[in-house]
């Protein structure tokens, strides 16, 4: 099937067979690897991207039912204040060890502050909640997430 849609900016036009998830399709096809797969169930949160403004599991997601969106992966949030800021605040931070749950961390913090999240530590980790990490303990992403959010409000 043929489908069209915007992808980091950029127009896509592709034919993908209607079984194709929409992660594979980002990977295999277009070359964009930032996009982790992890448990294929949509419950770890490593495929998670922006899917006409709303966060997806693009594990969960058949790329043909994104023909037509606007879609932003790992690949393209550096070219947003917000992205670029949080990357920067998850090396400061430390924030990474093994990287695998980074992109989905990334993509759910740069929702919660774009979204206007305050720097509320509880509120931070129920929006991170849907995102799994084995390495870090989380706390070293939650210290990322606030000092962003904190710049963002002026704080």
């Amino acid at each position: 099937m043929e489908i069209e849609l915007t992808v980091n900016g950029e127009q896509v036009q592709a034919s993908v067979s209607v079984r194709t998830n929409l992660v594979d399709f980002l990977r295999e096809e277009l070359g964009l690897t930032g996009s982790h797969i992890g448990c294929e169930q949509g419950v770890c949160g490593a495929c998670t991207i922006e899917v006409n403004g709303s966060m997806v599991r693009s594990c969960l997601m058949l790329a043909v039912q994104a023909d037509g969106a606007v879609i932003t992966t790992i690949e393209g949030y550096g070219h947003r204040p917000v992205g670029q800021k949080l990357q920067s605040a998850f090396v400061k931070h430390n924030a990474l060890q093994c990287g695998f749950c980074t992109p989905g961390m990334l993509a759910s913090g740069i929702e919660y502050i774009e979204q206007g999240g305050d720097a509320d530590r509880d509120s931070i980790r129920r929006h991170l909640s849907g995102n799994y990490c084995r390495c870090t303990g989380y706390q070293s992403i939650v210290d990322a997430v606030v000092s962003v959010s904190e710049q963002e409000s002026g704080k």
